[in-house]
């Protein structure tokens, strides 16, 4: 049997699997572990959807995969996370009456703040709004799956804040600090699935949220040059990027749902999520705030 660890890859996790039924939604896909978690899904044999920002890194993404497995069913959607237009347009373009499995994997953080198109501060704008918008308009293809499974890709950071302050979150140009805007972001990601799992369990539905373990081969500081340099600067004490990948495509393939129904991750395990994140009524809030939010931008858009 599988020791699963710190050390344990990607490609271990799926080494005698056949996922040639599965369709699995990749957010991110085209780079780091986003990029090694679609790979992985494909070379066992599911057929994996690489939901980019960009056409030209997502194209380039998909290429790679199918050289390195040349039977493999993948393909690119454009998929801006932060840009609500670009998130519905996803859901009307794309091809599948099931999806199997949804992996909110996109994220970024931002030194300054910036906004969606939306104008919400862009890392909560993205991590936490963008994927619930896509998670809601694919919600009903999702429940068509005989066991479908969302899954969260969190942090640790999501502990600091050790509270969210709805009254200042999203964060404003005024009050935008780096790490309070990611640890917010990282702390709605393990809220997010901890309400889907209360709210769509009976369903069929099973979601959970993880940390990948500290490593650094990733374009989640793309926004940044200090934050590129640091990455490249510690990336000798982390995990590699399919190691980093390991945990998520745990997630994603273990066969038995009641194993990852509700609960955090890491290093392939169960964790302890922070005492916020564990709260019901702050999910509940969140939820409803998100939803209010979806609502009132799709009747915006789609008139």
């Amino acid at each position: 049997m599988l020791a699963l660890n710190a050390r344990t890859s990607a490609d271990q996790i799926v080494a005698s699997l056949d996922l040639s039924d599965k369709l699995a939604i990749v957010t991110g896909a085209n780079t780091g572990i986003g990029f090694e978690t679609a790979r992985t899904l494909a070379a066992a044999g599911a057929h994996v959807i690489f939901a980019c920002r960009s056409a030209t890194t997502g194209q380039a993404a998909v290429l790679k995969t199918r050289q390195l497995h040349p039977n493999c069913q993948v393909e690119f959607l454009p998929l801006d996370l932060a840009s609500a237009s670009s998130i519905i347009a996803f859901s009307e373009k794309l091809d599948a009456e099931k999806i199997d499995i949804l992996i909110c994997n996109a994220g970024l953080i931002s030194t300054d703040f910036q906004p969606t198109r939306e104008g919400l501060e862009q890392t909560v704008g993205v991590c936490h709004f963008g994927h619930f918008l896509l998670t809601k308009l694919l919600m009903p293809r999702l429940l068509n799956a005989l066991e479908s499974r969302v899954v969260m890709v969190s942090s640790e950071s999501h502990r600091a804040p050790k509270t969210l302050d709805f009254n200042r979150f999203p964060l404003t140009h005024e009050t935008f600090r780096t790490w309070t805007a990611y640890g917010q972001a990282k702390l709605a990601n393990v809220l997010m699935a901890n309400e889907l799992q209360r709210r769509y369990a009976k369903q069929g539905l099973s979601a959970c949220s993880l940390h990948p373990g500290t490593l650094v081969t990733t374009d989640i500081g793309r926004g940044s040059a200090f934050m590129r340099i640091l990455m490249k600067l510690i990336s000798p004490l982390t995990k590699n990027v399919n190691q980093g990948a390991a945990t998520t495509v745990y997630c994603a393939v273990e066969r038995n749902p009641k194993k990852i129904a509700g609960l955090y991750f890491s290093h392939c395990q169960p964790a302890t999520m922070s005492a916020q994140a564990a709260d019901e009524t702050v999910a509940t809030r969140l939820w409803e705030l998100s939803e209010e939010w979806a609502q009132s931008t799709i009747k915006a858009i789609r008139g």
